[in-house]
C-alpha cells in the first residue's frame, strides 16, 4: 500500500469506523449510556445527525456528567513481569507494540457492552504495551474517552489505554478553528484544555492521550502554540501518572507534513511527549536514523512506534519487517499497529461467531504455526509473538480464571445456562493465557482453542480436540505465585469424548533458555463424568510457581474442556454491596446504581428473579452502575425483582441485595 493511500485511510476510517450497531442498541432509549466524545470548544454549524450529541470539552465538568458512573473504569493498572520468552526470536526490553483500535463508532457506542457476541474481544494483551482508543470524526466529535470495559480489561493485563484527540484533515471536514480551540490560552498564558484533558482521564480512569493533529493550514505561530500545549499536557499528565503520544503529522512550523521519521521538523514534539507514532512513510533508512537521533537525545529508540497499517489486509500486509524487528541484530524501533481489529472486520457477516474471530486473532498475533513456542520461519507475516516477549500480571494470590474472553453466545454459571442472550463486555474478561497456544507433545498435536458451545462460568472454556497418542502438555499461565503449606490449585474440567487422563503441570522455575520446556512436575487429577472440580495440593513444593499447565494422556480422538483454574491459600466470600436503587426508569429500561462492596471485588452480577424462582442473568460490570434495557412483565408478576451480588477473585459471590421495579 502506498503512503498516499495510507494517509487517506488514517483520516477516512475515523469517520466511518465500524458497521452500524445492532438494532437493539440503535433503538435504545435516551437512558442508554454511551462512550463520551467532545469537540475542543466550538461546535460545528447546523445540527447533529441522528444519535449524535455535540459536546464541548471546555464546558465539561465531572459533576455535570450524567453518564460518568457508567463510563469510569475501576480496575487499576496492574504491574507486569517478563518471563523467559516462549521462543528464541522473541526479545525482552526491545521493540514494543502500540495498538490503535476502533472498538466501535464514535457516536452510539454503548458504555458497557451490548447484546451481541460480534465484537472485537481482544485478548492478546501480553504483546501490547499501549492501546489507543482510536476514532473521532468531524461530524460527531474529535476527542474520545475509551469505554470503561476496554480500560478494565487492559488494566487487568497491565496495558495502559489512551484516549484520542483527532484533528482531521480538511478533506475530511477538519477545521483549523478546532486546532486553535484546543491550544487556546487563558489570561495567565496557560492552556485550559490541557488541564481539562487530564481531568477527563483522571475521572474516567484511563491513562493519557494520543494527539493526532492533521488539520492543515497552520503557521509557525500555531506550531508554537501546539508545542506549548503538548508541553503543558505532558507536565500535567506526568503528575497524574498519565502519558502522551504524539502522532507524526503537524510539524514545529505549524504545517501538516508527515515525515515518516523522527527529524528536526517533529523532534521538539517527541522531546515533549512520551513517545512518537512514526507515520507509515518510513523507510529502513529513516527508521535507522530516527533511532539514532532518539538515542542522541537521551531517549530510547523504542519510544518510536513505526506505523504498520493492517486495516485492509491484516496478516497479508506486506512490509519490511527487518527494518523494524530484524532477526539478526537489535530491534530498530517499536511497532505501531494501525487497526488490527481487521481480524474481526474482514470476516464475512455470517462467519462472525466468536470462535472464528479468535482463530483469526490467534493467527494474527501468534503466526501461522498457532504456537508461539515454535514460530513458522516461512510465514511472511512477522507476528508480534515472533519478535516481542510476552508479559504477565499473575503475581498474587488468589488467582482464578474461567477463561472468559469478554463475549459469548450465552451466559453460564456452574455449567448451567442462566441467559440465552448473546453478549459482549470486555470488563468481564479474565486474565487470559498469554501463550496461545503452546502445546508440547511427541505425538499428534490436538487443536486448542477458546470454545463457546459450553462453559463453566461466563461465555467460554478452553477446548482440546484431536488425536492424543502421546502425552500432551498445554502451557496455560506464566506466573509468580508464592507457595505455602496451604496453597492449592483447583481445576474444573469435563471430558466430552474419549478417555482422557489429566494431570496438573506446575513449574517452580523458569525454562533454562528461551523456547525451552518449563521444568514441570505433574500432579494427578481425579476424573469422572460431567463437570468436576479437582483440588491439588502442592505438597513438597516451595518458593513460587512460575508456570501452570495441564498434561493429558489418551489413546485416540478426544474432546476435553477446561472451565476454570484457581490458585489460593484461603477462600473468602466477598461482602455484599449496598444501596441498590433505580436512578431512572422509562418503561422496562432502567438505570441502576449501588454502593461499592467493602473489600476486594472483581465485578458485580445482576440477576432477575422470576416468579417461579428462576434466576436469569441480566449482566455484569466492574462499575457501580448498570443499564438494563427492555424488561417486561413475566408470569403475571406485578413487579420485577432484581438481585445484585459482588463477585470475588475466586468467583465466589456475596449474599444478594435486592430492588424491585413495579409494572
Amino acid at each position: 500500500m502506498n503512503p498516499t493511500r495510507r494517509t487517506v485511510l488514517l483520516a477516512a476510517t475515523a469517520t466511518a469506523l465500524l458497521p452500524a450497531l445492532p438494532a437493539q442498541a440503535a433503538t435504545a432509549t435516551a437512558l442508554q449510556p454511551y462512550a463520551t466524545y467532545w469537540y475542543p470548544d466550538s461546535l460545528p454549524a447546523g445540527s447533529p445527525g441522528a444519535g449524535i450529541t455535540w459536546r464541548s470539552l471546555k464546558a465539561w465538568r465531572p459533576a455535570d456528567d450524567a453518564d460518568l458512573a457508567f463510563n469510569a473504569a475501576s480496575v487499576p493498572l496492574a504491574a507486569r513481569f517478563t518471563p523467559t520468552p516462549a521462543n528464541p526470536t522473541a526479545r525482552a526490553d526491545q521493540a514494543r507494540v502500540q495498538s490503535l483500535v476502533s472498538f466501535g463508532p464514535t457516536a452510539g457506542n454503548p458504555s458497557q457492552g451490548s447484546a451481541t457476541s460480534d465484537y472485537y474481544a481482544f485478548g492478546h494483551w501480553a504483546y501490547v504495551d499501549e492501546l489507543v482508543f482510536w476514532g473521532g470524526s468531524s461530524g460527531e466529535g474529535l476527542i474520545l474517552a475509551p469505554n470503561a470495559p476496554i480500560v478494565d480489561a487492559a488494566h487487568r493485563h497491565g496495558v495502559p489505554v489512551l484516549g484520542t484527540i483527532f484533528l482531521p484533515p480538511v478533506a475530511y471536514g477538519g477545521q483549523l478553528r478546532w486546532t486553535r480551540d484546543l491550544v487556546q490560552k487563558d489570561a495567565a498564558g496557560r492552556y485550559p484544555l490541557a488541564d481539562r484533558l487530564v481531568a477527563v482521564a483522571t475521572a474516567y480512569g484511563f491513562d493519557g492521550w494520543f494527539v493526532n493533529a492533521e488539520t492543515g493550514g497552520g503557521d509557525a505561530a500555531l506550531g508554537a502554540d501546539m508545542l506549548g500545549f503538548v508541553r503543558e499536557l505532558k507536565s500535567l499528565s506526568a503528575a497524574k501518572g498519565q502519558r502522551v503520544t504524539w502522532y507524526d503529522s503537524m510539524t514545529v512550523g505549524g504545517t501538516v507534513s508527515w515525515q515518516g521519521a523522527l527529524n528536526s521538523r517533529n523532534q521538539a514534539f517527541f522531546e515533549t511527549a512520551d513517545d512518537l507514532f512514526v507515520d507509515f512513510r518510513w523507510t529502513a533508512g529513516s527508521l535507522a536514523s530516527s533511532g539514532t537521533l532518539a538515542q542522541r537525545l537521551g531517549r530510547s529508540r523504542y519510544a518510536l512506534w513505526a506505523g504498520v497499517d493492517v486495516e485492509a489486509n491484516g496478516w497479508n500486509t506486506s512490509g519490511n519487517w527487518d527494518a523494524i524487528v530484524p532477526r539478526d541484530r537489535a530491534h530498530v524501533s517499536s511497532i505501531g499497529l494501525y487497526r488490527p481489529e481487521w481480524t474481526r472486520n474482514h470476516l464475512p457477516s455470517d462467519q462472525r461467531a466468536p470462535e472464528h474471530f479468535h482463530a483469526a486473532d490467534d493467527r494474527f498475533w501468534t503466526g501461522a504455526s498457532l504456537d508461539p513456542s515454535r514460530p513458522d520461519a516461512t510465514d511472511g507475516w512477522r507476528a508480534p509473538a515472533v519478535s516481542v516477549a510476552d508479559r504477565s500480571t499473575v503475581t498474587a494470590l488468589p488467582f482464578a480464571s474461567v477463561f472468559n474472553t469478554g463475549h459469548g453466545l450465552r451466559w453460564y454459571e456452574e455449567g448451567t445456562v442462566t441467559s440465552e442472550t448473546a453478549w459482549n463486555h470486555l470488563g468481564l474478561q479474565d486474565r487470559l493465557p498469554s501463550r496461545r497456544w503452546v502445546v508440547r507433545t511427541d505425538g499428534s498435536r490436538p487443536a486448542v482453542s477458546f470454545d463457546f458451545a459450553d462453559a463453566w462460568r461466563g461465555g467460554s472454556s478452553v477446548l482440546v480436540a484431536g488425536v492424543v497418542d502421546a502425552p500432551v502438555t498445554v502451557d496455560l499461565y506464566t506466573v509468580r505465585l508464592p507457595i505455602s503449606g496451604d496453597t492449592v490449585v483447583e481445576l474444573t474440567y469435563r471430558t466430552d469424548e474419549g478417555e482422557v487422563g489429566v494431570e496438573l503441570a506446575v513449574a517452580t522455575a523458569d525454562p533454562s533458555a528461551p523456547g525451552a520446556t518449563p521444568p514441570y512436575t505433574y500432579r494427578p487429577v481425579t476424573t469422572g463424568d460431567g463437570w468436576r472440580t479437582s483440588t491439588v495440593r502442592l505438597t513438597g513444593l516451595s518458593g513460587s510457581l512460575h508456570t501452570l499447565g495441564v498434561r493429558l494422556t489418551g489413546a485416540g480422538s478426544v474432546k476435553w474442556r477446561l472451565g476454570a483454574i484457581a490458585v489460593h491459600d484461603t477462600h473468602r466470600t466477598p461482602c455484599p454491596p449496598s444501596g441498590l436503587r433505580v436512578t431512572a426508569a422509562s418503561g422496562g429500561d432502567l438505570r441502576l446504581a449501588w454502593n461499592r462492596a467493602p473489600g476486594a471485588v472483581r465485578h458485580y452480577t445482576l440477576h432477575r428473579i422470576l416468579p417461579d424462582g428462576t434466576r436469569r442473568f441480566l449482566g455484569g460490570t466492574c462499575q457501580q452502575a448498570w443499564f438494563v434495557a427492555g424488561l417486561r412483565p413475566e408470569q403475571g408478576e406485578r413487579q420485577a425483582r432484581l438481585e445484585l451480588r459482588a463477585v470475588g477473585e475466586l468467583y465466589s459471590s456475596s449474599d444478594p441485595v435486592t430492588v424491585t421495579h413495579p409494572w
